[in-house]
């Protein structure tokens, strides 16, 4: 369990990297707008990343014998999350999600954000909205002496609550030493059979909280490069992510 929990000087290595995200990822909302692509977007990340110091944590990263090869994932309108950067121009009225993280002397951060690309249709504004709502509830319920679940209630009831689909295939996750750390921060409330651990949240343990949160339903299927996730109904999904601090008062957020 113990190590599960960081201690301050550890916190702070994990603020610098968090904080690295933050302003990649205020750099990227500068850039977007109809015309520029995936990969350029994806570029500017690696560039940012790499010129204060860090390394883009993504870069790389392995699942079983599949290598990430970029710097971001770049996902596009029903793309949950994990989007290869394309080639193909944003248009106005699409939403796009950027998922980054950041290696700086042995310590990782980890956020996501979903933009507006022009003027977006109201009902894709709302599931954003509620989206970046939902995660800041479950921030909010990342406090000493709860249990993981409460982070989970709070993103599932908000969600549902506005008719949405909670994606049940992917997770938030711990992160400290190595991008992906236990335990996994399922964004619904698992049954029993499914194998998460409701864990006693205890001062010092850090989470990415990441809802990601589909406008029709919660299925989703992979595409055919093997890594980009899509909604199975073909309809638009939002992904917000913060680095997150277990606090007595709730959760601190590093990737602010």
């Amino acid at each position: 369990m113990s190590r599960l929990i960081k201690t301050e000087a550890e916190i702070a290595r994990m603020r610098e990297a968090s904080h690295i995200v933050a302003e990649c990822l205020n750099y990227v909302e500068t850039l977007i707008r109809p015309g520029v692509t995936p990969m350029e977007l994806n570029s500017a990340v690696d560039r940012f990343i790499t010129e204060r110091g860090a390394y883009p944590a993504f870069k790389g990263y392995r699942v079983k014998r599949q290598t990430f090869q970029y710097a971001a994932c770049v996902s596009v309108n029903n793309a949950v999350v994990h989007g290869i950067p394309s080639r193909e121009p944003l248009r106005e009225g699409d939403i796009v999600s950027v998922d980054c993280g950041a290696e700086k002397d042995g310590w990782f951060g980890d956020g996501a954000w979903t933009f507006a690309v022009g003027a977006i249709a109201p009902a894709t504004q709302k599931l954003m909205d509620v989206t970046r709502e939902s995660l800041l509830l479950g921030v909010a319920r990342a406090r000493v002496g709860g249990r993981l679940f409460d982070i989970s209630e709070a993103i599932q009831d908000y969600c549902e609550m506005h008719g949405y689909g909670v994606v049940r295939e992917l997770v938030g996750h711990g992160i400290g030493k190595h991008l992906h750390e236990d335990p996994q921060v399922p964004n619904y409330i698992p049954s029993p059979k499914e194998g998460f651990t409701n864990l006693e949240l205890l001062e010092g343990m850090t989470f990415a909280i990441e809802p990601m949160i589909n406008m029709g339903t919660e299925k989703v299927r992979t595409a055919k490069d093997k890594w980009t996730v899509l909604t199975a109904d073909g309809k638009p999904s939002a992904h917000f992510e913060h680095t997150v601090v277990v606090r007595r008062g709730g959760g601190e957020i590093l990737t602010k």
